[in-house]
């Protein structure tokens, strides 16, 4: 003789499956943050609310300009700009960014190039003038903000270690007239 289920128990078992996959999810794929500061701006605003691919770096390695978000010390997550991967030198001159010695675009700059009235947006430096390592060493990354002039990045606290990053931004879904997926350009 078969037992009829109770309807109460089925929710039950629905409603923890369905707490178990978020708590995964949310652990081991993806996670939201909220920005505070204004270090990427105009990119991402103080406010906005995004989601990161968590798993991402853990079958690939970050590519140059992509988004991150990392660990800065016990208390405190950044979101700053892929600059510099492992093997490269860099330096800036004259508001440019050079990689390996190429000049680089960085067209997510131009808006605040436009506003710059009295000097450059980011000052003239080498690599080893922030760091004292004339190349990003094997398992590091030199990270930036957008907002050159109020940022705190890799100028400032030096290379960050790889396992440091909690994982790539991939969409910014609040405010939701600013929703994007595509923070490369």
């Amino acid at each position: 003789m078969k037992k009829e289920r109770s309807p109460l128990w089925e929710w039950l078992k629905a409603f923890s499956i369905a707490v178990v996959l978020a708590i995964v999810i949310r652990e081991f794929i993806i996670t939201n943050y909220v920005v505070h500061g204004e270090s990427m701006m105009p990119t991402i605003q103080d406010g906005n609310r995004l989601i990161i691919n968590k798993i991402g770096y853990e079958v690939s390695e970050p590519d140059r300009f992509d988004l991150v978000v990392f660990h800065a010390n016990e208390n405190e997550d950044y979101i700053k700009r892929v600059i510099g991967l492992p093997g490269d030198t860099l330096e800036y001159k004259d508001d440019q960014l050079y990689i390996n010695g190429k000049k680089m675009k960085e067209p997510y700059l131009t808006h605040f190039k436009g506003e710059v009235f009295n000097g450059n947006l980011t000052e003239n430096f080498k690599l080893e003038d922030k760091t004292e390592k004339a190349v990003v060493p094997e398992g590091y990354l030199f990270l930036m903000g957008d907002n050159r002039r109020h940022s705190y990045d890799s100028r400032h606290i030096g290379l960050v270690p790889i396992d440091q990053v909690v994982g790539k931004v991939n969409l910014r879904y609040w405010p939701i007239e600013q929703f994007d997926f595509s923070f490369k350009k």
